[in-house]
């Protein structure tokens, strides 16, 4: 939806502290496992299912975005992604598709790839050109309520240190056009290209943001907040901050994981206010990224409050410690526990696809079992 510059300037207040997730996905055709180009039939098929959410085109027609109601808890968004999965398992299957998780399709041409028919896709096309379709890899962006615009720029500086955390914990794209990258997440380095990705300045407050942005539409850099790819942006039409450095997992059950560590570091900052923002944290910003999207777990960050160096696992470790009391209050200690145990054995989604290229050799089998996975079907279990 495009709301006016007016509009764009008014925090809409949401519930505290609620979550919901926007999840790009696979079209993958059953023949030869390659990007399908048929998300309209697809779409056309779900709309006559009674979803809680919404599912929506994307950039290029081998892509869908699932995007879930607002939650409180953990359950009951999980509860809605694999409701919302068997639907589109099941419609897609009529169609001789499959849905695939996961950051980037590993064997795909760029080249081959169709933009969608809507008018802000083919404007992206016309002013992008040839990266509107290297754009056609996926993420998950997730949506945490805010009170105001000053809360939501505060989080927004302060989630910002925890960048490499939420890179490293949804890697899934160590694959791009049939080559192995090196990456645990090669998906970043699409979004990099463009030239309003990378950070939020490090303004001290609502009032300081607008007078940003109407500055930068004044010089006409952008038109709406939408022009800012940033990792974490404030969404004021929906009352949110919106972090948009995950890759899109593997499963939906790591999808509701993730959004529930954004959302206990929300409770954490809030609540205890352990730190003033800084803006060292974008100074080492760029470096943290790549550092947790090459190595993944085993990467080096600089903590910016410290001024030290961590490895990126051992400050997951240490920040879902520190997050247990408030983890408990949302019903969620399980779940960041879980996190945990993934990070001390190393088992990223990107290892995964590389276990099973290593079993398979092909990386048409790597997407056929990521399919089954991302069905929950046993055959497709880590």
């Amino acid at each position: 939806m495009t709301e006016s510059a007016s509009d764009e300037r008014q925090f809409r207040r949401s519930e505290h502290g609620s979550i919901g997730i926007e999840l790009e996905l696979q079209l993958v055709r059953a023949r030869d496992f390659d990007l399908a180009r048929d998300a309209a039939d697809l779409l056309e098929r779900l709309e006559k299912r009674s979803l809680g959410g919404t599912v929506k085109p994307e950039i290029t027609e081998g892509m869908i975005e699932l995007n879930t109601s607002v939650h409180e808890r953990h359950g009951p968004l999980l509860d809605e992604l694999r409701a919302m999965r068997e639907a589109v398992v099941e419609e897609a299957g009529i169609l001789n598709l499959y849905v695939v998780g996961g950051g980037s399709h590993p064997f795909h041409d760029w080249t081959e790839r169709r933009i969608t028919p809507s008018e802000r896709f083919n404007m992206l096309f016309e002013r992008y050109g040839y990266l509107a379709k290297q754009f056609t890899v996926f993420g998950q962006h997730t949506h945490i309520g805010c009170r105001d615009g000053d809360e939501a720029v505060y989080l927004v500086h302060m989630l910002t240190r925890y960048v490499p955390h939420f890179i490293a914990l949804s890697a899934s794209s160590p694959y791009y056009q049939g080559e192995d990258t090196s990456f645990q997440s090669s998906r970043l380095t699409a979004v990099s290209a463009f030239p309003l990705a990378g950070h939020m300045p490090f303004v001290a407050d609502w009032a300081a943001f607008l007078e940003y942005y109407e500055t930068m539409r004044g010089f006409g850099i952008v038109a709406s907040m939408k022009d800012f790819y940033w990792d974490i942006r404030p969404k004021p039409e929906y009352g949110t901050i919106e972090v948009r450095v995950f890759d899109t997992p593997l499963t939906v059950e790591r999808a509701a994981q993730l959004a529930t560590y954004a959302q206990a570091l929300v409770a954490y900052h809030l609540a205890e206010r352990p730190c003033l923002p800084t803006p060292a944290v974008y100074l080492v910003n760029a470096y943290n990224r790549f550092e947790a999207c090459r190595y993944g777990f085993a990467g080096e960050m600089v903590e910016p409050y410290a001024a030290r160096k961590k490895r990126i696992g051992d400050d997951i470790l240490e920040t879902v410690a520190k997050l247990a009391p408030h983890a408990q209050a949302l019903g969620a200690s399980a779940v960041l526990g879980e996190l945990a145990e993934l990070v001390r054995h190393g088992r990223s989604d990107a290892d995964w696809l590389r276990a099973h290229r290593g079993k398979a050799g092909a990386l048409e089998d790597v997407v056929r079992e990521s399919a089954a996975r991302w069905a929950g079907e046993a055959g497709g279990e880590a």
